[in-house]
């Protein structure tokens, strides 16, 4: 199943190269007072909405997805973790170049940990990243993100699939720069997200995905997930071993080799095997 945000953060049903409208599903979830839930509603529950959304699906007329905004496929992330130098030939390079390091102490990732990055970054790909300071450099990483759907404290790599909604492409941008790590990946736009939510079902094996991302055509990163460090069902036990990891949190597992700049104008074309691809307008 893909399921999607898109236009007026309508709810869709991604087939073929179709959107289905199924925004009344949403009415199931109920209303909530404050406090609000630290969770996303919706991904808490997708498994019991996903009756109720093919059902939806069948009686709603196919839109074509180039005439859909694409949002972010997840509204309420309470947190994003991300996972640095999770590929060994990213760890090589960012050692290797200045604009990369810029003196930061650049470790492997299980003497750097993970890292938070802000969920007010968070946008679709039909939002497009916006970029600031722009006398610096501004980098693409492209990168498989996992969305959790069920609570998860504690638990081992072996219980952590369980745990997982599902995944999305996203887009780690990032300001280089001495600052802080999270401080320089968190401006609005930073975290792109999309094109839709695949539940686990459609990604059988999240250690031999193909991710690759284009700026104007001209390749860029192009690597598999079999490359990974720290595994996905990994990350999710480390994550937890330190946070309560809510449904909706988004964990980002690490970028390849062939990070580079963008600039206003730049497109960016970000692909993942058995999810799906993102078009990203620079600006």
């Amino acid at each position: 199943m893909k399921i999607c945000r898109f236009d007026d953060n309508r709810l869709g049903l991604v087939k073929g190269e179709q959107v289905h409208d199924v925004t009344p599903v949403l009415a199931e979830l109920g209303t909530f007072s404050y406090p609000l839930p630290r969770f996303d509603p919706f991904i808490a529950n997708l498994e019991k909405l996903r009756a109720s959304i093919e059902s939806a699906a069948k009686d709603s007329r196919g839109v074509d997805l180039s005439r859909a905004k694409l949002l972010s496929p997840v509204a309420n992330p309470g947190k994003i973790i991300a996972a640095p130098v999770n590929y060994t030939k990213h760890l090589q390079e960012a050692l290797a170049d200045k604009g990369i390091h810029h003196g930061n102490l650049i470790n492997e990732i299980h003497k750097a940990g993970m890292f938070l990055k802000a969920a007010s970054a968070v946008v679709g790909p039909g939002e497009g990243v916006k970029l600031i300071h722009t006398d610096r450099r501004n980098d693409h990483e492209v990168e498989l993100a996992v969305v959790i759907g069920k609570r998860a404290k504690n638990v081992s790599a072996a219980e952590a699939p369980v745990h997982i909604a599902g995944y999305c492409i996203g887009l780690d941008m990032t300001i280089r720069g001495p600052e802080e790590r999270s401080f320089r990946k968190s401006p609005d736009s930073y975290c792109v997200l999309g094109p839709w939510l695949v539940t686990p079902d459609e990604v059988p094996d999240t250690g031999a995905l193909q991710l690759s991302i284009t700026v104007n055509g001209q390749p860029r990163q192009d690597a598999n997930t079999s490359d990974l460090i720290v595994k996905v069902a990994e990350l999710v036990a480390w994550g937890s071993a330190f946070y309560t990891l809510h449904p909706g949190d988004v964990l980002l597992t690490g970028t390849p080799q062939g990070v580079g700049p963008v600039k206003p104008g730049d497109v960016m074309l970000a692909k993942i095997d058995r999810i799906g691809s993102m078009q990203v307008a620079v600006s």
